[in-house]
């Protein structure tokens, strides 16, 4: 009988260990969560972007006029700056990075005109902190 007959301990042990109740499990204790909770960091107030992405959200762009001084002297070049761009898509800073002194103050004197759709970060508008650069280049003639 005994090979037989199932064993109603037995048995008891098993629904218990299928339903948790064994010892050191409790039905109180939480499952672990399927997915890690999203934690939502705070968003910074300013970001670093290239110079190619805030060209695409330039609204409005002054061009530079040419200096007479440049002009006259054949003066030709690169004019880069540093940029603050505020949330609703102002220069707000412009440091000069290089560029010839009477090129720059005209580059600068434009670029602070300038506007831009405000960069935004997960939906957010931010801060932007860009590089701009200003070519002079004189026709041939």
């Amino acid at each position: 009988m005994v090979g037989s007959a199932r064993n109603p301990l037995l048995v008891l042990v098993f629904a218990f260990a299928a339903s948790g109740l064994l010892v050191g499990q409790s039905q109180d204790q939480p499952s672990p969560p399927s997915q890690p909770e999203a934690t939502s960091q705070p968003l910074p107030e300013r970001v670093r972007v290239s110079d190619g992405v805030t060209a695409g959200l330039l609204l409005n762009k002054v061009p530079p006029k040419y200096p007479k001084a440049a002009r006259k002297k054949h003066l030709q070049g690169t004019v880069i700056m540093t940029a603050i761009i505020d949330k609703n898509g102002n220069i707000v800073d412009l440091t000069l990075v290089s560029g010839d002194p009477i090129l720059a103050k005209s580059a600068m004197d434009a670029v602070k005109q300038w506007k831009y759709r405000p960069y935004l970060l997960q939906g957010h508008p931010v801060e932007v902190e860009t590089h701009i650069q200003v070519n002079f280049t004189l026709a041939g003639g």
